[in-house]
């Protein structure tokens, strides 16, 4: 293959993660002839290979560590000490990312998406150069995505070049337990990566620099979080900003500043978690019309469209939440677009999931937001500690949340935390999404006992008929 016989296509996609193989796989799915390209060996993206499964899978192992030691507690069964095998660990980890990397490989050969596996890079906007093993690739198309996702930051004070500083990619890897773990960052990915290390048995000091963990949810849900990490950590700072970093034989010296007052520290390891930047530097976008913001991330209208007419962006490399689920649905939005549909992505219901122990999700408006925009809202609570459910599963660390528009009584917002609450927030997204009431919420028949019930007693107490608490009644 050569430059002037370039391949041809209706569709190019950049990058295979869930934003990217949605993208090729709905439009195939609608006729077009598609190239996925992936630099990976594995499909699935950062997500698949560096992210959502793989700490998933590694937060369910921990669990089961951690229920046995309750479950001896306060059930009186007893399985003994855990031993850890990491190798074994990770080996399992890497077979379940496989076997999803493989189906998604047997979906697209179904649907007849090939598949390159190299780095791209644009030639102009409507050529795409591919580094494959095989040699140079050049690809002629109508219309790409760009679906690259993005990267762990790392501050430059933090690069030292000195693989004791991770960030979650390497944290996902580890095959020796730390005695120390230094976790920057009171975001999800350092709370749910500090609870997989605090269970295996890591001391975790956990530090953010803002003056609470998990910012975006509320407070209130947050609070039964903070509960677990204040006794499965070692600490918890907030309010602590990280100066300067530096090698310190096996370990890692760490200068912080709480409020004023400095101290030096030693770890075994440090997990940087401040955030993520767009994987888009190397992809020759300056050879196109694309524009990107200061931050690096790709503009993009209401439908997807960058400033050049032939590409579209979705995903992380556009900014705003940078979740697998939204970069799904901005997939269907950019497909739609190239075939000429009026779907736009505006006003999408995106649920936020914590995968901490307990769990906390949230969709919609939540009560700080209202309160920062001015928005009157009501709120209504219904308390695990009123569920049967959570009885038996020893989980009573749970509140089920409701954003209610007091006049029209619509549910604006839902929130959970508690076990298994990423479950449960799909009915509150739908709730939201379709303009449901709270009474339509009241009057849905929930399975009893199911944690589901809880949705239904949030909507009862707003009016104040909740049969298992006493609720304000709503006056008329």
């Amino acid at each position: 293959m050569t430059p002037s016989t370039p391949l041809e296509a209706q569709l190019v996609v950049i990058g295979a993660g869930p934003g990217g193989y949605a993208a090729a796989f709905y439009a195939a799915d609608r006729g077009q002839q598609v190239y996925l390209v992936e630099q990976e060996p594995r499909l699935g993206g950062i997500c698949l290979n560096h992210g959502c499964i793989p700490s998933k899978a590694l937060l369910h192992a921990t669990e089961l560590m951690r229920e046995a030691e309750v479950s001896e507690e306060l059930r009186g069964i007893a399985f003994g000490k855990a031993a850890v095998n990491m190798k074994k660990l990770q080996a399992w980890k890497e077979s379940v990312l496989d076997k999803l990397a493989g189906g998604i490989a047997g979906l697209a050969k179904t649907r007849r998406v090939t598949v390159l596996q190299g780095r791209g890079h644009f030639e102009d906007s409507q050529t795409l150069r591919v580094e494959t093993s095989e040699g140079q690739k050049f690809i002629r198309y109508q219309h790409a995505i760009v679906a690259v996702g993005s990267k762990p930051a790392m501050p430059k004070a933090f690069d030292l070049g000195n693989p004791r500083v991770m960030t979650s990619t390497e944290a996902l890897r580890l095959e020796e337990i730390p005695k120390s773990l230094l976790v920057v960052g009171g975001g999800y990915i350092g709370m749910e990566l500090g609870t997989v290390y605090a269970t295996l048995g890591s001391r975790v000091v956990l530090v953010e620099a803002l003056e609470s963990v998990l910012a975006g949810a509320d407070a209130d849900l947050v609070r039964p979080v903070m509960r677990y990490v204040q006794r499965a950590f070692s600490e918890v700072r907030v309010g602590t900003k990280v100066l300067k970093m530096a090698t310190g034989g096996k370990q890692v010296k760490v200068v912080m500043d709480t409020n004023g007052k400095q101290a030096e520290e030693r770890y075994d390891r440090v997990l940087v978690a401040v955030g993520r930047a767009p994987n888009c530097d190397d992809l020759g976008l300056k050879n196109t019309k694309v524009e990107r913001d200061a931050k690096g991330f790709i503009k993009v209208d209401s439908r997807q469209h960058t400033s050049d007419p032939a590409i579209l962006a979705i995903g992380d490399v556009v900014g705003g939440l940078l979740l697998a689920h939204k970069a799904a649905k901005e997939a269907r939005v950019a497909v739609d677009a190239i075939f000429g549909d009026s779907t736009v992505f505006e006003d999408v219901v995106i649920p936020a999931v914590v995968f901490t122990d307990p769990e906390l999700a949230w969709c919609g408006l939540t009560e700080a937001d209202a309160r920062a925009k001015g928005i009157q809202v009501e709120v209504s609570k219904f308390p695990w500690s009123a569920s049967g459910r959570a009885l038996a599963l020893d989980r009573v660390d749970g509140l089920t949340k409701l954003i209610i528009e007091p006049e029209t009584e619509r549910l604006l917002g839902v929130g959970l935390v508690g076990h298994g609450a990423g479950e449960l927030i799909g009915e509150g997204v739908l709730a939201v999404e379709m303009g449901a009431t709270a009474f339509d919420l009241a009057e849905a028949v929930h399975p009893h006992p199911t944690l589901s019930e809880t949705l239904r007693g949030a909507a009862e107490a707003f009016y104040g008929t909740a049969t298992d608490v006493i609720s304000r009644k709503r006056a008329a």
